[in-house]
């Protein structure tokens, strides 16, 4: 399923959407227009390899410099290659900019980065020992969607399903396009994790990101700003309108 748009109006300019987004690809072109080797190197530096804060005395061995929590954050900039990029940066595009409408950019940026966070901290729970250097803004942006189901659980996504070699286009409520989409994620980390295999998708960090997503917008949010929402804040609850 792929989101095309969705129908919650913006009140304000997504200032900080825009900025992210720009930041997402000033970030891939500096690191894809390096040489294959110096590349993987960046992305050793500034992703994050579990296995270099699991076990310190490996990464002294194998030559990390110590970087100290700078790789928490730069990883959520990195992307392995442009499809990676777009699909991401589409996502934060669609779903972002009515969560930025409830905070304001200042809190919206303090909102992605800890959803970001939270996202790194679930993969490295189950991903101790990895080697492979995490990268994306994927969880980040999975933050993001557990924050508008929680805001506008109605609210329509206008969504392509291909059918083989047919479009089709639908629109779906938030709750169940995004429910849909967590749930793959959670079985597809459950069959991974059963597997004794970690593939080249981080999906306890989509898991992670979706779940802080979903708190943290409860303390993030402004109910002043909350022009379209359903959740209206602690001790509010839902309301809706027809």
């Amino acid at each position: 399923m792929i989101p095309l748009r969705d129908d919650i109006p913006r009140v304000h300019k997504p200032v900080a959407v825009v900025l992210v987004i720009a930041a997402n690809v000033l970030a891939h072109v500096l690191v894809s227009s390096q040489d294959p080797y110096l590349r993987e190197a960046l992305y050793r530096l500034f992703g994050v390899v579990p296995a270099r804060y699991a076990f310190p005395d490996w990464a002294a061995f194998a030559g990390f410099p110590a970087m100290g929590a700078l790789p928490f954050f730069t990883y959520m900039f990195l992307h392995s290659g442009w499809w990676h990029l777009v699909l991401n940066m589409w996502m934060l595009w669609i779903f972002a900019d009515n969560i930025e409408d409830v905070m304001g950019p200042v809190r919206f940026l303090a909102f992605y980065l800890l959803c970001g966070l939270a996202a790194l901290a679930l993969h490295m729970l189950f991903n101790l020992a990895g080697h492979a250097p995490i990268i994306g803004a994927s969880g980040a942006v999975a933050g993001v969607m557990g924050g508008y189901v929680t805001l506008y659980p109605r609210g329509k996504v206008v969504t392509l399903i291909p059918i083989i070699i047919i479009p089709y286009i639908v629109d779906l409520p938030a709750w169940l396009f995004l429910g849909v989409w967590f749930a793959s994620q959670v079985v597809s980390g459950l069959v991974d994790h059963l597997a004794l295999e970690a593939g080249g998708i981080a999906w306890w960090a989509h898991v992670g990101g979706f779940m802080a997503g979903m708190l943290l917008v409860r303390l993030f949010m402004k109910p002043e700003r909350c022009y379209h929402c359903e959740y209206k804040g602690f001790g509010k609850g839902f309301t809706f309108s027809e």
